[in-house]
């Protein structure tokens, strides 16, 4: 009897720890698919790919030649274009689909957090000499360029293969710290008046949020694309349970 194949698209945290609870499992076979965008990532239990599928047709593909029994969908939020692809994939192969989906951020209280519908409206919307840390991927910064009157700080785990668009900034490799207290340092430092995030989620990248409520820091908080449509879980235990 083969054992059943679980493809897992990864990239989050989520993703590597449900992977570390299936893989030990008799009978089954736990495949993670990484996109490859950062060099050193977590490498999870069971099988790793890196590397795209080539669109919805490229992974209906792959789950056929592999004969993948689950497919799920545990990206990041913002992966639109992925999950999207996985639907699609799934419903020309017949494959049942999951998505795993972090609860949204909500605010405090006590914090300053000013929503908007896309990056290009978080670039629009910085005052005139804003000192803006930039929480993003590098392949959102292209809408800053035109800041000219402002300054930014842009973390990123890797050094960049080419020039950064907003010409105007100062660049910390790291990744996102877990203490409030080594962001709020970071945020110090550099002076920030104004953080720019994605409502991501999660535990891990929460402690940006905390130092900015600390220091009183306008947030400005880029809203998700739709959730995904289908069989949906908010929590790895529970999504766990249903496979295993």
């Amino acid at each position: 009897m083969r054992p059943r194949t679980v493809l897992i698209l990864g990239g989050t945290r989520e993703a590597f720890e449900l992977a570390e609870r299936l893989a030990p499992h008799a009978g089954m076979r736990v495949v993670t698919a990484l996109a490859g965008r950062t060099r050193s990532p977590m490498r999870p239990a069971g099988e790793i790919r890196i590397g795209g599928f080539g669109g919805s047709t490229g992974l209906a593909t792959y789950l056929r030649a592999e004969a993948v029994d689950m497919l799920v969908d545990a990206t990041h939020p913002f992966a639109a274009r992925i999950s999207e692809n996985a639907q699609k994939a799934a419903a020309t192969t017949g494959t049942r689909r999951v998505v795993l989906v972090r609860p949204p951020w909500h605010p405090h209280d006590e914090d300053d957090w000013r929503p908007c519908a896309r990056v290009e409206a978080a670039a629009q919307a910085l005052p005139n000499g804003a000192r803006a840390f930039l929480a993003l991927g590098s392949q959102h910064l292209v809408p800053f360029a035109a800041r000219k009157d402002c300054f930014f700080v842009v973390r990123m785990i890797d050094p960049p293969s080419e020039a950064l668009p907003p010409e105007n900034h100062t660049l910390v490799l790291a990744r996102p710290g877990r203490d409030p207290n080594d962001e709020m340092r970071l945020f110090t430092e550099h002076t920030v008046s104004h953080l720019v995030c994605r409502n991501s989620g999660g535990k891990g990248a929460h402690a940006k949020l905390e130092a900015a409520r600390h220091l009183r820091l306008p947030v400005l908080m880029i809203d998700r694309p739709p959730c995904p449509d289908g069989e949906t879980f908010t929590d790895v235990d529970a999504l766990v349970a249903a496979i295993a």
